[in-house]
């Protein structure tokens, strides 16, 4: 039986503590939280029999094999590298870090502690985005030659998830000060994958970043809204392809939505990803219907999610995907994003 605790209590920990239940093999036995109040109502909501107000305690308890770190951006490379040197298992969410020579420090001392390490990319769950990943490894679709990407969601523009201007759960993801990266760093780091994962490694990027006006001198009580809103990227792959790429938290109608479309010169692929949708659907454009421009719908079989390789990954012994190190390309990605805005050129990787 694997042993989890989960260091940090807030909204996205319950659904590590939710999918974790599911997993024969492993139990989350322990929680950890600065707040108090949180972490009571945390444990108490989830059955969890430990509950630590210091990560010292949690790691020294004896009681844990593993950790699903669940804390702000800031908090990643110092939490991770702790539990790693106390022999810890590692369960990191995303982005892995604040920055590529953070990452490449959580990645090498994965590396030294020989512990399972991976990063919360949760995309990767879904089972169209392996299956095109699988197709395009096959030659399917031949030599990919443009990709179009996108992640879109409306939360400063729908009360769909919440009031952003009273909740603390939103307003830090607006706020530099406060650990946030904007979507660029939040949702952007996913796109990035999505596109990654199937097709290769960036070469280069050329990417705008947009913060927009959102309310009185774009500060909202110890909140200054400083965060990049919206992201525009162009990049080239290694293997030669265009990819446009872009994410906002103002696309009004897309609650959260992800697209990605790969072209190569014999077929195409398009992954299309919603809330409260399955993500069993890939649409296809191979073989005699590339003449016509006919798209077909595959359903695809089922993969297993990130809390279960990770769980699979460590009675094995086999280290699954996505790593410390996967976490790491993505950050050297949008490190060049942002270097790119600042600097108004592109920047090759």
């Amino acid at each position: 039986m694997i042993r989890i605790g989960i260091i940090g209590t807030g909204g996205m920990a319950r659904v590590h503590a939710e999918e974790f239940s599911k997993i024969a093999n492993c139990e989350v036995v322990a929680a950890c939280d600065l707040n108090a109040s949180r972490l009571a109502s945390f444990a108490e909501a989830h059955n969890i029999p430990y509950a630590f107000g210091s990560v010292e305690a949690l790691l020294s308890s004896g009681q844990v094999d593993a950790v699903s770190i669940v804390t702000p951006d800031p908090f990643h490379k110092n939490l991770s590298i702790q539990a790693l040197e106390a022999g810890m298992h590692v369960l990191c969410e995303k982005p892995l870090a604040l920055n590529a020579s953070d990452a490449k420090e959580m990645a090498d001392a994965a590396k030294k502690a020989k512990c399972i390490n991976m990063v919360n990319l949760s995309y990767r769950n879904a089972h169209s985005l392996q299956k095109a990943r699988e197709l395009i490894a096959m030659g399917c679709i031949g030599n990919i030659r443009h990709v179009e990407a996108s992640y879109l969601q409306s939360w400063l523009v729908s009360p769909k998830w919440g009031d952003w201007k009273t909740e603390d759960t939103w307003l830090w993801r607006l706020s530099s000060a406060h650990g946030s990266k904007g979507v660029l760093g939040d949702v952007g780091v996913h796109i990035l994958d999505f596109v990654r994962f199937p097709v290769g490694e960036f070469a280069s990027v050329n990417c705008t970043l947009m913060t927009f006006d959102k309310a009185d001198n774009n500060q909202i009580g110890d909140y200054n809204l400083d965060a990049n809103d919206s992201a525009l990227i162009t990049a080239r792959m290694q293997n030669g392809a265009m990819a446009s790429i872009h994410t906002s938290r103002w696309a009004t109608g897309n609650l959260n939505d992800l697209r990605l479309v790969v072209h190569g010169d014999k077929g195409a692929l398009k992954v299309s990803l919603k809330l409260d949708q399955e993500w069993n659907q890939l649409e296809v454009c191979l073989d005699e219907d590339v003449i016509e421009g006919v798209w077909k719908t595959v359903k695809c079989e089922s993969t297993p999610n990130i809390y279960q390789r990770f769980v699979s990954g460590i009675l094995s012994g086999k280290q699954e995907q996505p790593d410390f190190n996967a976490g790491l390309q993505v950050q050297r990605v949008l490190d060049a994003c942002e270097q790119s805005d600042q600097l108004g050129q592109t920047v090759q990787l």
